[in-house]
């Protein structure tokens, strides 16, 4: 049961406190209280506070490490929901012909001229490619001449120090052998041969930067050409199913890391909470959640997860929404649709522009289903959208 301490037993915890030479004269909790607690040697407090002796000592604890205090207060505010399954928005049969149009697996092939990716591979990293050199650190400083455990364990046992940064000379470097081609060869899906042409062709003055700094010359080489492959992709990029499905699972089976009082609740969703990216309150997937859920127009919706995966040369890419529209008040029935903060392509890294393209392609083009796709940055362009495809 809570007690109250009132203003008699606060100066009862003080004179203690003074008395053993727990506090010093500013107050403050001595090195000597922190040992003796630590060590179980604590003095006894007076008899008419020995009830509340636990509470006490947690209080005076908390005034050098909170984290005491974690176990005695609870968030009122915290929700009790730790589970988001599956609702019966997800059996509306709106929503099953919408999962049986796009729950395939797809395998890609494409073709493209490697003299061509060579060429623009070379270029693209003579006039981009940086490596910062190797540099250390080092802390110089004194040793106290006196110091208890405190301030070791708080790494307050040194005065005067002093850092100096230099860089690090090519003959200090490590002696760790790269296989080079093989690691760029991994990281871009390219053949030893191409790749060895591209690192062949960059200026020599780009190559030794290798020596400065392997692992960042590898993957920024690697980013640079698939940068270049990315451009060349999409119009030679063909999709053909291939056998397996995804299970259902996969929509609970992610964990978030936002809590669901952050979340939004959804009536129109096949889960009651949509968990959507971005940091603002009114991110751009927010807005969009919400007006999806608004929308006379939308059956039914689905928050994609990231393990819905299209496969493209350039990375697995994962689209954010599956949408079922009420028949008759929309062009197009099925929609999945990406959310972006812009319509300009130009402002997307390439590599992501790449992927929105293939699925452009795989279910604008080749796909027999009745689904659509694009990026939108609102539910208003979707609509506006929707009428143009």
């Amino acid at each position: 049961m809570p007690t109250l301490i009132d203003a008699d037993k606060a100066g009862i915890i003080e004179f203690y406190l003074i008395q053993n030479g727990y506090v010093d004269m500013k107050r403050k909790v001595t090195d000597k209280y922190r040992h003796e607690i630590k060590s179980g040697t604590i003095a006894e407090l007076p008899e008419e506070l020995k009830p509340m002796t636990e509470g006490i000592h947690a209080l005076i604890q908390a005034v050098y490490d909170d984290s005491v205090l974690k176990d005695m207060f609870t968030d009122g505010h915290e929700p009790r929901i730790t589970e988001n399954p599956l609702n019966e928005n997800f059996a509306k049969q709106q929503f099953q012909e919408l999962w049986r149009e796009i729950n395939h697996k797809y395998a890609y092939t494409v073709e493209f001229d490697s003299k061509e990716l060579i060429k623009k591979a070379v270029a693209h990293i003579d006039e981009k490619l940086f490596v910062s050199e190797l540099q250390y650190t080092a802390t110089v400083g004194r040793q106290k001449a006196e110091m208890n455990e405190y301030e070791i364990e708080r790494g307050d046992s040194f005065t005067g120090e002093k850092t100096r940064t230099q860089t690090l000379k090519h003959s200090g470097t490590s002696q760790i052998k790269y296989d080079l081609i093989g690691k760029v060869a991994e990281g871009t899906a390219l053949t030893r041969k191409t790749v060895s042409a591209v690192l062949q062709g960059i200026r020599k003055d780009k190559l030794y930067m290798f020596r400065n700094n392997p692992e960042e010359f590898i993957t920024k080489v690697v980013k640079l050409i698939k940068e270049q492959k990315a451009s060349m992709i999409v119009e030679h990029i063909t999709y053909n199913s291939v056998e397996g499905e995804y299970d259902s699972a996969i929509f609970t089976a992610e964990k978030h890391s936002q809590s669901f009082d952050k979340a939004f609740l959804a009536k129109k969703a096949i889960q009651d909470y949509v968990f959507t990216d971005g940091s603002a309150d009114k991110s751009i997937e927010r807005k969009f959640a919400e007006d999806l859920d608004a929308a006379e127009e939308v059956c039914v919706y689905a928050k994609l997860p990231r393990t819905f995966k299209i496969p493209t040369p350039v990375g697995n890419y994962s689209p954010d929404w599956a949408i079922a529209f009420h028949e008759g008040k929309v062009k197009h029935i099925f929609f999945v649709a990406e959310t972006k903060g812009t319509m300009e392509s130009l402002n997307l890294k390439p590599i992501e522009q790449a992927k929105i393209s293939c699925a452009k392609k795989l279910f604008n083009e080749m796909s027999t289903s009745k689904v659509k796709y694009h990026d939108v940055d609102s539910y208003q362009s979707l609509l506006n959208l929707m009428k143009a495809l």
